[in-house]
């Protein structure tokens, strides 16, 4: 079969990667054409475009590229209808995939969608369209099926791929990390500052400014992929810090307290059992706005997942250093700690297991029979 996948961002890139090995697996003559990253590269397939290449964040930046934007739609259409997919997978990234849903189901194409748009969070209104214009809806959070119950819409509940990513890892050597990649032998808590320029601005000069507070630890800023050190060195000119690029879990599995910005690291941080304050600035337009059509208690997938307050959240003018130190110091307390630990195993149940990815394989593969 033909399979066209459209993914944006590293963790549609990093979900992409595992469903197409998934496919390859059920379908061995699989035909895959996608949009995504390095790790779908990998996994075999034809590459059309990197997520790099529109990896836009906010109202205010995505007004600014909007030709940019518009010409990626159009190249899209012309370059499945070229490709003539038996179904086309679309993985997030609601702003670029809903429209070319919209169009591919106009023509004809078997779509299936993995990994929902967020409109359990905002705009559910967009529940109308997607009813409309995807055949399978694969779903990875527990709390999104009810939610799309309620509209009358059956989707698919096949636990978080995440789980998978990680359980299934090679174990690192602690020793061995931290002398490859010149760490002390302090404790360390690592920064994930995101993935994107406008998030790395935002968050990563207030994370550092703790730097000095911490003697007795190591700080580690986790490089996103997408960015080359250059940028980093910017924002961290004298700070006594290290920087491990593209090695997030490795650093994640060694580290005693993490710094996170809101996304699925939160998710990724509270799997490897890291203790985590969660961390979110945006533009005041930018969040203005979300405040507005956001109708959800939390922002971390961990708070989510779990209905209640499991990790801070420190979000816009409360991501401050008096703010995110005080909440340092408390995960860094031992009975806070334990608390969190058993929250964190709690949540990996909720998560539904092992084999994400093969199910959903699997019910792609089906489907097209």
């Amino acid at each position: 079969m033909k399979y066209y996948i459209l993914a944006g961002e590293a963790s549609g890139d990093l979900h992409g990667s595992n469903l197409m090995k998934a496919l390859l697996k059920e379908d061995i003559n699989a035909d895959i054409r996608f949009w995504g990253g390095d790790l779908m590269q990998a996994a075999g397939g034809t590459l059309v475009k990197h997520y790099k290449e529109r990896a836009f964040m906010g109202f205010t930046e995505i007004i600014m590229n909007l030709a940019k934007i518009f010409k990626l739609i159009s190249f899209c259409k012309s370059d499945i209808k070229a490709f003539n997919p038996d179904v086309v997978v679309f993985i997030d990234n609601s702003g670029f995939n809903l429209r070319i849903a919209k169009w591919a189901k106009q023509h004809h194409f078997r779509t299936n969608y993995y990994i929902s748009p967020q409109v359990w969070a905002s705009r559910s209104s967009r529940v109308k369209a997607i009813k409309r214009d995807i055949d399978a809806m694969y779903v990875i959070l527990p709390f999104v099926k009810p939610f799309y119950k309620k509209y009358d819409y059956n989707v698919t509940f096949v636990g978080h791929p995440l789980i998978d990513a990680i359980t299934n890892r090679e174990q690192v050597d602690e020793f061995k990390f931290r002398e490859t990649h010149n760490l002390s032998n302090k404790p360390i808590i690592a920064l994930l500052p995101g993935s994107r320029k406008q998030e790395i601005t935002k968050m990563l000069s207030v994370m550092l400014s703790l730097v000095g507070d911490y003697p007795d630890y190591q700080f580690v800023i986790a490089g996103a992929p997408s960015q080359d050190y250059c940028f980093y060195e910017t924002f961290i000119k004298s700070h006594d810090v290290k920087f491990i690029s593209n090695k997030t879990y490795d650093l994640l599995s060694v580290s005693n307290a993490a710094l996170v910005t809101s996304g699925t690291a939160t998710l990724e941080t509270a799997l490897f059992k890291v203790p985590q304050v969660v961390c979110y600035k945006g533009s005041n337009l930018s969040y203005q706005i979300a405040k507005r059509i956001i109708t959800l208690k939390f922002i971390s997938l961990v708070n989510l997942v779990m209905d209640k307050e499991v990790v801070t959240e420190l979000i816009q003018n409360d991501f401050n250093k008096k703010r995110l130190k005080r909440e340092l110091d408390k995960i860094l307390d031992p009975d806070a700690r334990h608390k969190l630990f058993i929250e964190y195993y709690e949540l990996e149940q909720a998560l539904g297991g092992k084999g994400a990815s093969e199910k959903t394989a699997k019910l792609i593969y089906n489907g097209l029979s």
